[in-house]
């Protein structure tokens, strides 16, 4: 499936469960836009590789080191100076957005115990890793963008941190009916896409399983659906939201033939009677 809010509710899950109040002993960046930190807690050491790339970004844990430039880029300085043995206090996904925030807890020069957040949005070609302090202002960001980049929202070392809101879109973990109606079923949209259209987190494919689920064909226009449909619908979208909220993920992968085709941190059904298609479970989304 696509790396959307759902896929991301899975990579938090399993940071929690791994990287959660480790310390950060070595932070690097052997990329212009991507970042390798080094974390040891209970749990033992791990890697977490993450990049801002526009055309491939991605957050895993990983064994493996990768070579570093000889002097450490800026931002990469910025890090160290700030919460180089630091610890994670907590790691969250905002409003089931593309995004996955790390909390960490640090001493500054004189003592005092201080909070920063690490802040890494997976949003395609506009990711980025952004530094803010307690007070969600940017102290600095991998990639910085200036008002002639982007009119929407500067990314640049003093300014404050938000998320931009540029479509209107409701969180799906915290939805009513009566809210599902009014923000989905107006719209004159085929299922699928007025589910994408609705809600944050959730893409195309992840929408084609909820109207699977459902047994409501996706191309059919959501203002037309009879009542009991429309409560069909909500159902089934409630219910896979459901295991979202509760951290009951399935990752696996599916594969047409030998090759594999697509990851899923939820089971997608819709294939599992389709020919030529097969799924295997994985141990981890990080698989």
């Amino acid at each position: 499936m696509a790396f959307d809010g759902i896929v991301i509710s899975g990579l938090v899950h399993e940071l929690n469960q791994t990287i959660l109040n480790a310390k950060i002993s070595k932070i690097a960046q052997p990329e212009n836009d991507e970042l390798l930190l080094t974390c040891k807690g209970s749990n033992g050491q791990f890697r977490v590789a993450i990049s801002a790339s526009a055309s491939l970004p991605f957050l895993y844990l990983t064994s493996e080191n990768k070579p570093s430039p000889l002097t450490a880029p800026t931002f990469c300085m910025v890090l160290r100076k700030h919460v180089a043995n630091g610890r994670i206090t907590r790691i969250y996904q905002p409003h089931m957005e593309r995004i996955i925030n790390m909390e960490i807890e640090h001493l500054n020069e004189m003592g005092d115990l201080c909070h920063k957040t690490l802040i890494v949005e997976l949003m395609g070609k506009y990711s980025n890793i952004i530094f803010c302090d307690e007070n969600e202002r940017i102290i600095d960001s991998i990639k910085r963008v200036p008002s002639q980049m982007s009119s929407v929202r500067e990314v640049l070392p003093g300014r404050e941190y938000f998320i931009p809101e540029t479509q209107d879109k409701r969180n799906p973990l915290d939805c009513s009916y009566e809210q599902f109606c009014e923000k989905a079923s107006s719209l004159p949209l085929p299922l699928a896409k007025a589910l994408t259209s609705a809600f944050t987190g959730i893409s195309g494919q992840v929408a084609a399983e909820i109207c699977y689920r459902a047994s409501l064909d996706a191309d059919t226009p959501i203002n037309t659906l009879e009542e009991d449909a429309l409560l069909h619908l909500y159902h089934n979208f409630s219910w896979l939201m459901e295991d979202v909220g509760n951290a009951n993920f399935k990752p696996c992968i599916l594969y047409k033939g030998e090759e594999p085709a697509e990851y899923a941190a939820i089971l997608p059904t819709r294939y599992e009677h389709t020919e030529g298609y097969h799924i295997e479970p994985a141990d981890s989304i990080f698989a």
